[in-house]
């Protein structure tokens, strides 16, 4: 079936399109249930695989449905990443890192850099991502962009306000510093270590000697 065939299928569901040609407005709840659909076939099928015919039937809805929305899969998928990443910032304890001690304020950093800090299939997420480079290497541009380097500039921030305060030392390459706390999820997640509650806190208890300004 064409995109042309579907935007025009008979069968159309009870919601109306909204704008110039009127009708009811818009329901969130299907917007919500196609979104988390979207989210749940990234994970079983990845991006490759899922089609928006199986999304429409997961979320209870038609296709024409999700074109009045979404033109197609790649738009839809932006969403639906969109909404992971809003909901994860919703969920961060509400600190003001640069107000706690210097051990603590680095703990907490890279508690958040944590990919499964929200969602728990984050690290199958990500690997599907990493999958279509070659395939759609935009996507994981857009994961880089929205997902990793808000999580890393996070650590890298703290750390350089930790060092204007004199706590971090000047000469740290606070840049691989930040890569490493980030990629210490993805090995934990490798070797099988199941438990990474305090994580964030062996991960800072091992590189804070090298990193804090020695007191006399």
């Amino acid at each position: 079936m064409t995109e042309k065939a579907v935007r025009t299928d008979p069968h159309k569901d009870s919601e109306a399109d909204t704008g110039t040609r009127g009708g009811r407005p818009r329901d969130p709840s299907l917007d919500d249930a196609i979104i988390q659909a979207t989210r749940r076939r990234l994970v079983v099928d990845g991006y490759s695989k899922m089609t928006l015919g199986d999304i429409a039937a997961d979320a209870g809805v038609t296709r024409p449905t999700l074109y009045r929305r979404w033109p197609g899969k790649f738009e839809l998928v932006v969403d639906a990443l969109d909404f992971g990443f809003r909901a994860q910032r919703a969920t961060y304890p509400d600190l003001e890192l640069a107000k706690l001690r210097p051990f603590e304020a680095f703990a907490e950093a890279i508690r958040r850099v944590d990919p499964c800090y929200f969602n728990p299939d984050a690290m199958i997420l990500m690997g599907n991502f990493m999958g279509e480079t070659f395939r759609t290497p935009e996507l994981l541009e857009i994961v880089r962009e929205h997902a990793v380097e808000p999580r890393v500039n996070l650590v890298e921030g703290v750390l350089k306000d930790l060092q204007s305060r004199g706590e971090v030392r000047q000469d740290i390459d606070t840049h691989t510093v930040a890569t490493l706390c980030f990629g210490s999820y993805y090995a934990a997640f490798l070797r099988g270590d199941s438990d990474r509650e305090d994580l964030a806190e062996k991960v800072a208890a091992t590189l804070w000697p090298g990193l804090a300004v020695e007191r006399t």
